[in-house]
């Protein structure tokens, strides 16, 4: 079985490609085929997020074994690049909007800033108690967000490497962060149990610690959260999903619960990846890969499209 920990619908002139990672390889998987297109092995130790660049064929992916490897889907599986210098796991991992930096996060309380060609650390900063769960950099701009188990959420500007804003610290861990795609709100979610936590929340961007909403409802951690791309004359809205094997679409203005899906026996729900206005792609730990689709008019639904 393959155990799904974080997932990303990616372009790289290959027909509905994405990536997943199973322990310590990276795997690309054309899931309207159902073919496994390429496998990159390289690690020693799990993985533990992944990302790419739009537009290019470059593939990141951090792992327990302190290191973020580079791979190029159009070349070998040897990986192109190494970026070492963490002292613990790496969860967190960016690129910049421009392709020529990369930012990590790790749980050694540190952020870093390497030179993408060079492989080179450029920037270093650590902070106590930042042990970092996810990073995010905002597109078309300077700054980079993360999320961290000390329940805090951290604005970076990439120039100075330097926290900018800080926004107020949740009840519990934050585990995951998007930004909207016109760049004015951030999504986060958190960690919790028994309904307790549990919740995703709606930041402004453009006025730094200002909530604007939170999407309660979820029973056990909200371990992933995304922006819905927008559909002319519908309502903007945000997906999230849960260790209780569900996930639900909110109305990102009211946060109001519109719809929640369940997958009975799949185990956490533990990443969602936007593949176009009317769908989202959903990873589980025990069930593989559905896709939710969110046609006009109709009920959502989870449709299996591969199981390992």
């Amino acid at each position: 079985n393959i155990l799904f920990i974080d997932l990303h619908y990616v372009d790289f002139n290959m027909l509905s490609s994405l990536l997943f990672f199973s322990g310590q390889a990276v795997v690309v998987y054309e899931w309207r085929a159902g073919k496994r297109c390429k496998s990159f092995q390289g690690h020693s130790r799990e993985i533990t997020k992944l990302c790419c660049f739009k537009g290019s064929s470059l593939i990141f992916s951090a792992s327990r074994d302190k290191t973020v490897l580079m791979w190029d889907l159009g070349r070998d599986t040897e990986p192109v690049q190494e970026f070492c210098g963490h002292e613990l796991v790496v969860n967190g991992v960016a690129v910049s909007p421009d392709g020529s930096k990369l930012c990590t996060g790790s749980r050694d309380n540190s952020m870093h800033l390497w030179d993408i060609e060079l492989g080179e650390c450029l920037q270093k900063h650590t902070i106590s108690r930042n042990l970092v769960t996810h990073v995010c950099w905002v597109p078309g701009s300077t700054s980079i967000v993360q999320t961290s188990e000390d329940k805090t959420i951290r604005v970076w500007d990439s120039r100075t490497w330097q926290v900018t804003n800080t926004f107020p610290a949740k009840q519990y861990i934050q585990t995951h962060c998007d930004i909207s795609s016109n760049c004015y709100h951030l999504l986060s979610s958190s960690n919790g149990f028994g309904g307790q936590g549990c919740e995703a929340t709606l930041w402004d961007l453009r006025q730094p610690g200002c909530k604007v909403a939170e999407y309660r409802g979820h029973l056990q951690t909200t371990a992933c959260c995304v922006f819905v791309p927008p559909r002319p004359g519908y309502p903007a809205l945000v997906a999230s999903s849960a260790y209780d094997s569900s996930v639900k679409i909110w109305d990102q203005n009211t946060a109001a619960c519109l719809y929640t899906l369940t997958l009975d026996g799949s185990g956490p729900l533990v990443s969602l990846a936007p593949c176009d206005c009317s769908s989202l792609l959903c990873a589980s730990f025990n069930t593989g890969l559905h896709q939710l689709h969110l046609d006009q008019g109709a009920m959502p639904s989870l449709t299996e499209v591969a199981r390992f």
